[in-house]
């Protein structure tokens, strides 16, 4: 994954915001997509090596009775202190990263002129945004995350509020952004801006 392939590109955006919406519709265009959400539950399985770097730092308390981490209990003690979300960071970023290096060169090998999506909620905190050609933001504003926020997980403004402040604000990512989808409209207004970003994207390696 690197910029010379003008086919990958990084998807963020912001709890609430909406990016698993534009990540399924690009998908449904035709696009192949990397969920570093699904690859950071996976390197986190019983037994996998972050798995035990994670209970060796907070305990088993955070585990359900299967052995699997409680992401809600662990989410709960990140999303309070910045320096345990850095811990936990450290020890899932570097399995995330390696795994998506694989899938990237396994879709690109089996889709040599598909657009390839890396949706990833942390890509501008991380650095990573640097590694692709272009870089898409999902934005809303800071009221309609909190109300979707709040409606999806059932929780309390003052909860939503310490998730939202967690991450770097969604007017701040815009600036590092290539392409904007604003999500605070209706799925057919988003859409259409996915379908416009879409077109762009499978043109650029031509015209730069």
């Amino acid at each position: 994954m690197t910029v010379e392939d003008f086919k990958v590109v990084g998807l963020t955006g912001g709890i609430a915001s909406g990016k698993s919406t534009v990540s399924h519709i690009f998908r449904s265009l035709g696009a192949q997509v990397i969920d570093a959400d699904i690859l950071a539950r996976q390197v986190v399985e019983p037994g996998k090596p972050a798995w035990q770097e994670i209970v060796n730092f907070f305990g088993r308390e955070i585990l359900l009775p299967d052995g699997s981490i409680d992401r809600k209990k662990l989410g709960a003690i990140v999303f309070q202190d910045p320096a345990k979300r850095e811990v936990l960071n450290r020890i899932v970023h570097p399995r995330v990263f390696e795994e998506e290096k694989r899938l990237y060169q396994d879709l690109r090998r089996q889709y040599p002129e598909a657009l390839i999506i890396v949706d990833a909620a942390l890509l501008i905190e991380s650095g990573s945004y640097k590694r692709f050609h272009k870089l898409i933001v999902v934005y809303v504003d800071e009221q309609t995350q909190l109300h979707r926020l709040m409606l999806r997980d059932g929780i309390s403004a003052e909860e939503a509020w310490v998730r939202i402040r967690s991450q770097m604000p969604l007017s701040e990512k815009v600036k590092y952004a290539n392409y904007i989808i604003d999500n605070r409209g209706s799925l057919e207004e988003t859409r259409r801006q996915v379908e416009e970003v879409y077109k762009k994207l499978m043109e650029v390696g031509t015209s730069g």
